[in-house]
């Protein structure tokens, strides 16, 4: 059966390198990375990754191995931890740790040759994603818009972009700066295919404010984005529901409404097959995948609430074999 066509929801067929990599090692980064590869002979896709707030880009391992095991390089750089820098710095810096990928010298080539010791895999970066969760999606877009500083010149190309459960800030009166959400409907143009991901229980809070709110969180996004644009939300998970199963427990237990089944793993096959499908789809024109799971949400590990696109071209939601 055609719905049962995909198995980008399981574990991919290849074997997968991870690696955490700093200024000891490689002295012109602008931050700390945690790069992530498949071990077979081959040129992928990249996606650059930027963690949430107050997070470590470790917490990711789980989420962004699912990804690389179906053929593509994640490269997750650690920007803040526990201060609330502006958001500027982590635009900067973001674009600095891209435009280091295509270094000739000690670009990403180099770490997965020398450092990883990967020396038949490759960067394919004219198939460059983009993608963030929480805090760290805000980041995404606003690299995306060209927002910030612009003392540092992007000078690579992105092609795809990914926000996982984005938040601009605790309320619309009170954005991150500088702010990406203007509450008008297909205003964001970033120029690219966009895949919105969100949590049912990210709106819900247990005592603060929320961790995703209601007019801050992916259902903004998603509306404000121009199309191409892709938007599912994994209802019955939490905001930090996607990170690894070894964070710690304040993390996992005290910061965001969460799931209390202890089966994260249905959440991070979700969320991860969804961008396998997507990048497939964007960075590899193969759609099959992202058509399956439009027409059958229901083969989704956790349950799809909200799945939805919109594409050039048409209005409401056109037959998903045009995705």
């Amino acid at each position: 059966m055609a719905a049962m066509a995909t198995t980008v929801f399981q574990a991919g067929p290849m074997e997968v390198d991870v690696k955490h990599v700093d200024k000891s090692m490689i002295p012109n980064l602008a931050r700390p990375l945690m790069v992530v590869a498949p071990k077979e002979t081959g040129a992928y896709p990249v996606i650059v990754f930027l963690h949430g707030w107050n997070m470590l880009n470790s917490w990711y391992e789980q989420l962004l191995t699912h990804v690389a095991s179906h053929g593509f390089i994640a490269v997750a750089p650690q920007l803040y931890w526990m201060v609330s820098e502006p958001d500027a710095d982590d635009i900067d810096a973001t674009k600095r740790i891209t435009n280091w990928l295509a270094d000739h010298d000690k670009g990403l080539a180099h770490v997965l040759k020398d450092v990883l010791k990967l020396e038949h895999v490759e960067p394919d970066l004219s198939k460059l994603a983009l993608a963030g969760h929480s805090r760290g999606g805000q980041t995404a877009f606003a690299v995306a818009l060209g927002l910030g500083d612009a003392k540092t010149k992007l000078e690579l190309k992105f092609s795809a972009l990914i926000g996982v459960d984005p938040v601009a800030g605790v309320s619309r009166a009170q954005q991150l700066e500088p702010k990406v959400l203007t509450f008008e409907p297909d205003c964001l143009d970033v120029g690219m295919p966009v895949l919105v991901m969100g949590t049912g229980l990210g709106p819900k809070h247990i005592g603060g404010f929320p961790c995703a709110p209601v007019g801050v969180n992916h259902a903004e996004f998603y509306k404000e984005c121009a199309p191409p644009r892709y938007h599912l939300v994994v209802k019955d998970y939490g905001h930090l529901d996607m990170l690894d199963d070894n964070v710690p427990y304040i993390i996992n237990n005290c910061m965001c409404m969460r799931n209390q089944h202890d089966t994260k793993d249905l959440a991070r096959r979700t969320m991860g097959g969804a961008m396998v499908a997507f990048l497939r789809a964007k960075l590899r024109i193969d759609v099959r995948d992202l058509i399956t799971i439009y027409r059958n949400p229901e083969i989704a590990p956790a349950v799809l609430d909200q799945v939805d696109e919109f594409l050039p071209c048409f209005v409401g939601r056109p037959n998903p074999s045009s995705v």
